[in-house]
């Protein structure tokens, strides 16, 4: 991973890609708002990568303080 894909980059890039395949979900799809249910659609992964990035990153921050706090040695 080079300097482009730094985290502050990502925290900006991911939100903005999913804004842009919602849009483009609104404008060309038919059934827009019940097609976000079908994993064939944009629209689904446009909504669920903006909730799976934070979800890994408290559980990989749990899982470092679980490391941390409870070694045994």
């Amino acid at each position: 991973m080079g300097t482009f894909l730094s985290l502050p980059t990502l925290t900006v890039l991911v939100p903005l890609l999913s804004l842009v395949g919602l849009f483009y979900s609104a404008s060309m799809d038919d059934d827009f708002p019940q097609g976000c249910t079908n994993t064939a659609s944009l629209c689904f992964y446009s909504l669920i990568l903006p909730v799976t990035i934070p979800v890994y990153v408290f559980f990989h921050l749990w899982t470092w303080m679980g490391i941390k706090l409870f070694r045994h040695n």
